[in-house]
């Protein structure tokens, strides 16, 4: 079951009953890094885009936290420096030519600068629960890069495709990618695991230290399982692809549908989220005990704001315009990449 998630973030802030932290981030930085699987690698295998905290760097050192380090963010919440990144979506042309889509903010947040739209929610309906912040060193990601069937991807409950007719669709979510242009853009949803072993940090995958409750999901109060009894809330990242540039199928291939992501996946199952905590002090925290959507009790910052908070690349390479290859010299369908550490 999936959730139709803005129209129940509205639903929830007019009954007045519930809440939720729904708050954009505009784009930090687009490159090859990944400090939480190639920690020290520049640059990583595939591209990805990064928004958060400008402390975001090649190793993110876990003993480091981001606010002790960040200057900014481009995050509306300006306590919030921690850093959120996914893959990087490309057009793959008849020819075999690539070039990158670029990214639209969401409803609600017209004058962001791409980015992606980010959700904590403690609770959903009558499920009112004690749910435990994420803490500082803490880290985790959603997603294998390499896999390419349903039958992979499906180990991960919520990682699914919106094909938006206007902005506000929120309905029709697939695993896999849209096989017809979508009128409004491809919104790609990432949600992760919201049970946590209450010990460690982070683990060897970046993955073991959480999963998914026991039966069904977070909307549902799905109970967490003994050997990771501590709920935690439910992060999700909504990112919208402009792709409607591309949406004149005389530029697709003769076969199939003609959107890849960076790391070569052109299924649509490899879509990945990785996540690095950086809220600063006890923010988050007093955030999901408020049970708060506006939260005033937590500093807040506009988007201008937001979009002026910059960090130089660290690796610098032309991503932009038609290329023959992706940046690492990825082509559309190269096999079975899942990640290593």
């Amino acid at each position: 079951m999936h959730w139709n998630t803005l129209a129940t973030a509205l639903a929830l802030s007019a009954s007045g009953a519930d809440a939720l932290l729904r708050f954009s981030c505009s784009q930090l930085v687009v490159e090859r890094l990944d400090p939480l699987v190639n920690p020290g690698m520049a640059p990583s295998p595939h591209l990805h885009q990064i928004v958060g905290g400008n402390a975001f760097n090649i190793s993110m050192d876990p003993t480091t936290p981001p606010p002790s380090l960040a200057t900014c963010t481009t995050c509306t919440f300006a306590e919030d420096f921690s850093n959120y990144w996914t893959a990087v979506l490309f057009f793959r042309a008849k020819n075999g030519s690539y070039h990158r889509v670029p990214q639209k903010p969401n409803v609600g947040f017209e004058a962001a600068t791409g980015g992606m739209t980010i959700y904590y929610i403690p609770y959903v309906g009558n499920t009112k629960q004690t749910v435990t912040a994420f803490q500082p060193g803490f880290r985790m990601l959603v997603g294998q890069q390499g896999y390419r069937t349903k039958a992979e991807a499906s180990k991960f409950r919520q990682l699914t495709y919106t094909c938006l007719k206007d902005p506000m669709t929120r309905s029709g979510e697939t695993m896999d990618f849209p096989t017809a242009p979508c009128k409004a853009g491809i919104m790609t949803n990432v949600r992760f695991p919201t049970c946590w072993d209450g010990k460690n940090l982070d683990s060897p995958d970046h993955m073991s230290h959480v999963v998914y409750p026991t039966s069904g999901t977070f909307e549902n109060g799905g109970p967490c399982p003994a050997t990771h009894p501590v709920k935690i809330p439910q992060l999700f990242y909504e990112v919208i692809w402009d792709t409607t540039k591309f949406n004149d199928k005389a530029l697709w291939p003769t076969t199939g549908q003609p959107f890849v992501w960076s790391q070569g996946d052109e299924t649509g199952f490899g879509n990945h989220g990785d996540y690095v905590f950086g809220w600063k002090d006890n923010a988050l925290q007093k955030a999901m005990d408020s049970n708060c959507a506006d939260c005033p009790q937590l500093k807040s910052q506009t988007i201008s704001t937001g979009n002026k908070c910059t960090r130089k690349e660290q690796v610098t390479e032309s991503f932009d315009g038609w290329l023959e290859k992706m940046p690492g010299g990825v082509m559309a369908g190269m096999g079975n990449m899942k990640r290593k550490d």
